[in-house]
């Protein structure tokens, strides 16, 4: 896998960081905690009218939990063993405490909820949370929710090694992104002021935070909307890249092909091969080479500079005409199998695929009249398949191979797909992709 070759990692952390701080530190998230804040005060102060004050020594046991007696009744008061642990209780405390009723099942001893005075002394529970334990939980909330988006946001603009498209659709990105998010917001930390402690909500016993859960919500919904708006933004890009790159190709495989026909060497055999057929006054056949050399030059000029597909059967029909040519000029030498029959009329291809290959064949292969050249094209499996058999000449000509590798861009390019090219001691098959209509 990969990201855009410029690296928006940095960006990426940028963003996460706005989202952390518009998460954390929002206005409007502020105007629903302190919504939120009412809400629960006016639920507290609702169980505070069924509450008691009530003092006593507190008597504590082996495993932690405590009891205080309440003096003058002889009843007692639960106390949990986290409360007590965090606010360091003994054993013979004079506590005056506030407790409620808050067993699930009727006949259950009241619990402590809240510590008034311990041996005489008012009790501030502001003395349990210093200021550098509030700059860690801030630091610790904007950091967990930095690195949530930060995944979020890596993995819904996710692409694969030699993929063009996104990492997958929409919906399996979204889908993950949810699962990610639900993932943390079982894992965000929540701090109780009141007391100063710091909880994951997988810990709490009622894992339902409107605030929190509005948190998550709120950056899921800006990693999303972030997503596609690069997704968009990386698809235009390489459309464009792609549309030069194309016009480039276009404009160096029309160069090389005028180049490779349209020059002196093809003009003069051309020439050379009509001088002949007039010499035997063949004005049948000298007429009919200048129909197809005609031809032949007409298909390459009008689709030297053409990006779009063109029919199997406008191709196979310029392949005739080119053939031909040669034909004439090697006589009984060369010999063209074209096999394409009506499934040709749903196929589409690059325009100008076909010359090159033939060209190269008769170009590299030794043609006599004891080993004629044989070049086969047929259809197979959706790809139109060029084949000859090997001939080494005596004096073998160096190729540049661009030709094979501008056709194979082009065909990336222009279909996705690259042409294919089997070569052995015996045969040479190039196998071009098919696009069917």
């Amino acid at each position: 896998m990969k990201f855009n070759p410029k690296s928006p990692l940095i960006s990426y952390t940028l963003v996460s960081l706005a989202i952390s701080l518009i998460v954390n530190f929002s206005y409007l998230l502020l105007i629903v905690v302190n919504q939120s804040a009412e809400i629960r005060g006016s639920k507290s102060r609702r169980e505070q009218a069924a509450a008691v004050v009530v003092e006593g020594e507190l008597g504590m046991s082996v495993d932690g939990f405590g009891y205080v007696v309440v003096d003058g009744t002889g009843d007692s008061i639960y106390v949990d063993r986290r409360s007590a642990r965090r606010l360091e209780l003994t054993s013979g405390d004079k506590l005056k405490i506030e407790a409620r009723d808050q067993a699930r099942y009727e006949g259950a001893h009241l619990t402590m909820s809240r510590l008034l005075e311990r041996n005489g002394k008012p009790f501030d529970y502001a003395t349990l949370y210093n200021s550098s334990d509030q700059w860690e939980v801030i630091l610790y909330q904007l950091l967990f929710y930095m690195v949530v988006s930060l995944l979020l946001l890596i993995v819904t603009t996710l692409r694969r090694t030699g993929e063009s498209a996104v990492w997958t659709s929409f919906f399996a990105r979204t889908l993950v992104a949810v699962i990610i998010t639900a993932v943390a917001y079982l894992l965000s930390p929540v701090t109780f002021h009141y007391t100063g402690e710091t909880k994951l909500i997988c810990q709490m016993e009622r894992m339902l935070d409107l605030v929190v859960m509005l948190k998550c919500l709120f950056m899921l919904a800006v990693v999303l909307l972030y997503s596609q708006i690069y997704v968009l933004i990386y698809q235009r890009q390489q459309i464009t890249l792609e549309n030069k790159q194309l016009q480039n190709e276009n404009l160096t495989t029309r160069y090389n092909m005028l180049v490779s026909q349209i020059n002196p060497h093809f003009f003069f055999n051309s020439l050379n091969s009509l001088s002949m057929l007039v010499r035997e006054a063949d004005s049948k056949r000298a007429l009919e080479y200048i129909d197809q050399l005609s031809y032949t030059f007409r298909y390459i000029t009008q689709n030297g500079n053409n990006s779009d597909l063109v029919p199997l059967r406008d191709e196979i029909d310029f392949a005739q005409a080119y053939c031909y040519l040669f034909r004439i000029r090697y006589a009984d030498k060369i010999f063209f199998d074209i096999s394409v029959g009506e499934q040709s009329e749903n196929y589409m291809l690059p325009a100008l695929s076909l010359q090159p290959l033939i060209g190269n064949a008769v170009k590299h292969n030794a043609i006599t009249t004891k080993n004629p050249l044989h070049i086969s094209i047929a259809v197979e499996d959706g790809f139109l398949v060029v084949s000859n058999p090997v001939r080494p000449l005596l004096e073998p000509q160096v190729g540049t191979g661009t030709g094979l590798q501008n056709l194979n861009s082009r065909y990336e390019l222009i279909l996705g797909r690259g042409i294919i090219v089997e070569r052995d001691t015996e045969n040479f098959v190039v196998k071009l992709p098919l696009k069917r209509v």
